[in-house]
């Protein structure tokens, strides 16, 4: 069964780890969606369905001809990450009248770690780093040509409604769950629906109180690490650096669609107590996660996207 972080945290007494899942998920659209398996183990090898099977009409007497789906045998192992948070002693005892200091630094240490997921859930890569995960730009593919990267030109173009409404398509099996794009991006969205007269963008609260924008009924996702400097050559990304484009990502979430992976128990809180080199006490934050596509169908890129 696949629970959002938000809800496995739940399901704990320990008010510190809901504290720091909440400040981790509060401004991270993709993990306030984002599902996780419990997997035990180091990793998950897994079968992503590429292509389904056809089906014919037959005449009485016909012969028939056999159409099997086709499969890719990925396998995902866990990554470890997170960081140590010292608090010194001196300073909790002298300035906690001000401010909870030992919250404080814990609280800045859940964001760097958010920040950090989100920058891997795009551009992980253990071919670069092997202690990373593959990130949405290596699952999709876009250096590949494939029916699930699309291009705005050879070499990148203006961004359109149109090429916005063939990447939703481009994702079977119902609608995306989050178009994932970069603030630049958005900007171009927002200015073509004011320029259009469109009512198709409207904006809701999502349960954290943020106003969250949606089109054609699909949230989009602000993702800061997108970056805006990709390059294209025939219609395919060859660097993420150097050039004026970039990339939104269309994902369906779901045991089916892109799961996180996770070892149970979630994120942990780990208090690790008082130093022996120096007089503080250090809390660690760490996660043993992952990414997985189990359909190959349920994502998709538009590359090439300039401002």
């Amino acid at each position: 069964m696949a629970l959002t972080l938000n809800e496995a945290s739940k399901l704990s007494n320990n008010m510190l780890l809901q504290g720091v899942v909440e400040t981790i998920i509060k401004n991270s659209p993709i993990l306030q969606k984002l599902p996780f398996i419990e997997i035990v183990g180091n990793g998950l090898t897994y079968n992503q369905e590429n292509t389904l099977p056809s089906i014919d009409f037959y005449d009485v007497g016909d012969p028939w001809n056999e159409s099997t789906p086709t499969f890719e045998q990925v396998t995902t192992t866990l990554k470890i990450m997170g960081g140590d948070a010292d608090i010194d002693n001196f300073l909790k005892a002298t300035r906690s009248n001000i401010q909870d200091l030992e919250a404080a630094v814990i609280e800045l240490k859940a964001k760097a770690l958010k920040d950090k997921f989100e920058e891997t859930v795009i551009y992980g890569d253990p071919a670069v780093n092997a202690k990373q995960f593959d990130g949405l730009r290596k699952l999709i593919d876009t250096t590949t040509a494939s029916s699930q990267v699309i291009a705005m030109g050879a070499t990148g173009a203006t961004l359109t409604l149109d090429k916005l409404d063939e990447l939703i398509d481009a994702v079977k099996g119902g609608k995306p769950d989050i178009l994932l794009m970069s603030r630049r991006t958005r900007r171009k969205i927002n200015n073509l629906v004011r320029a259009s007269g469109s009512g198709m963008m409207v904006t809701e609260k999502d349960s954290f109180g943020n106003f969250v924008q949606l089109w054609d009924s699909i949230p989009v996702g602000v993702n800061d690490w997108i970056l805006d400097t990709h390059t294209l050559d025939s219609s395919l990304e060859t660097a993420t650096t150097g050039g004026s484009c970039s990339t939104i990502y269309a994902v369906q979430f779901g045991e089916g669609a892109l799961c996180g992976l996770t070892s149970p128990g979630y994120l942990q809180v780990e208090p690790i107590g008082s130093l022996e080199t120096k007089d503080a006490s250090r809390t660690r934050i760490k996660w043993y996660c992952s990414l997985a596509l189990f359909s190959a169908i349920k994502a998709a890129a538009l590359i090439g996207i300039t401002d």
